[in-house]
């Protein structure tokens, strides 16, 4: 069974470009595009990893994060914050939070792939 993928993000080209990238990878996406459908999506199939933007209507990527976090249930999710603000004070609380890793926006679409799968323990193909 693949690994699942939760990509969390309001803006439709970076949720295309993710979801092309992740499914060309083997990883099962799912899409929210707010933070309350991405807590709704948590809740009814926890992915293995969260590919989670910060900046969201209806609930920030700082409070899902917080949330899945205080869900033991919910403990083992991986999450990988996106942002398009580089500062440090947000990458801070963003790992104070829990969150696994941090990107910036924009990002190499080879990177976010190899950071995907190094947090899920996946193996590179060599090919």
């Amino acid at each position: 069974m693949p690994h699942t993928v939760l990509v969390v993000e309001d803006e439709p080209h970076i949720v295309d470009s993710l979801s092309f990238l992740m499914k060309k990878a083997g990883f099962e996406v799912f899409i929210a595009r707010d933070g309350d459908a991405a807590l709704r999506m948590v809740e009814s199939r926890p992915p293995d990893l969260m590919l989670l933007d910060i900046m969201l209507p209806r609930r920030d990527g700082f409070e899902v994060l917080k949330t899945v976090r205080l869900n033991q249930a919910w403990r083992d999710i991986r999450v990988i914050l996106l942002t398009a603000k580089g500062r440090d004070v947000d990458r801070l609380k963003g790992m104070e939070l829990g969150a696994d890793d941090f990107v910036t926006k924009p990002f190499s679409t080879k990177d976010i792939v190899r950071l995907v799968k190094q947090h899920l323990g996946v193996e590179e193909s060599t090919a």
